[in-house]
């Protein structure tokens, strides 16, 4: 199966500054990733080498093409989203089709106004009219009007409220995703994705910290509960990261056997948010 994005060695420099270092990366068709890591951790440099925007060192390809010299043809099949506050204030919707129109070659005009019918945006409005939850849901039309093989979402639903961000994924999945996409995020609002990843790259200081699917979290990681009588025990068996809640002690241990486990106390797969935090302050992938 070819992979949509290929990475080998992927390096990115500003001057003295490594962004990006000696990444590599697999991600076939027909998932949804999260790329995920603190600010300044190399996600935007990253994104950038991959959307032909940025030069970089080492071998890269999306879809079979690289993006540095291939840009024009691979955005044929690559949108990219950022968030909603790129959209320029005075364009009137009706105008924004327009150029979407022009631009893509895999726009739907009639599948973006199918959206749009569902919503209270016109294509009389302007941008500066609309609040912020009807651009995320004008934001979303455009999207899945698009026939792109990759969608690329950069903090999609910054600033917007609970109910437009819960919307925007709902619908992401239910209406636009299936196995011939490939959707790459990247977010600070690891809570709201987890249920929609298939796969998880973790990204710290240019280098990848995890890379691993959303399956092998369950069957690999581990959060244990327990008592401080327990903690020792506990700690004997040598976990990524320890945490305490309520005068309760919070391990998360990498492959070890849940039944060892079962028997100090209570566990849970730990959520994405917590292995981020586990991995970021020391934790080996």
């Amino acid at each position: 199966m070819t992979s949509i994005i290929s990475a080998r060695g992927l390096t990115k420099r500003y001057g003295r500054t490594i962004a990006v270092d000696h990444i590599d990366l697999e991600i076939p068709p027909g998932r949804i990733v999260g790329l995920i890591g603190p600010n300044g951790a190399g996600k935007t440099s990253a994104l950038k080498a991959i959307l032909g925007l940025a030069t970089f060192d080492g071998e890269l390809t999306v879809m079979g093409k690289n993006p540095s010299r291939d840009r024009a043809a691979l955005m044929e099949d690559v949108c990219f989203i950022a968030d909603v506050a790129v959209l320029p204030r005075w364009i009137k919707v009706k105008q924004l089709l327009d150029v979407t129109e022009k631009v893509h070659s895999g726009f739907s005009r009639d599948t973006c106004m199918a959206y749009l019918a569902q919503t209270k945006v016109t294509l009389e409005h302007k941008v500066k009219q609309l609040s912020k939850g009807m651009v995320a849901q004008l934001h979303l039309a455009l999207v899945m009007a698009i026939d792109a093989r990759l969608l690329v979402l950069d903090e999609p639903t910054l600033g917007l409220d609970i109910l437009y961000r819960k919307q925007f994924y709902s619908s992401l999945l239910n209406d636009y995703f299936d196995e011939q996409r490939t959707i790459l995020i990247t977010t600070h609002q690891v809570e709201e994705v987890e249920h929609i990843l298939t796969d998880l790259i973790f990204i710290q200081d240019g280098r990848i910290a995890l890379n691993t699917t959303m399956e092998d979290v369950e069957q690999r990681y581990t959060e244990l509960m327990v008592k401080p009588e327990r903690a020792e025990q506990a700690r004997s068996l040598k976990p990524l990261y320890e945490r305490e809640l309520f005068g309760r002690h919070i391990f998360l241990y990498d492959s070890v056997e849940r039944q060892q486990l079962t028997e100090l106390g209570e566990i849970h797969t730990p959520s994405v948010a917590d292995l981020f935090v586990a991995t970021m302050k020391g934790g080996q992938s």
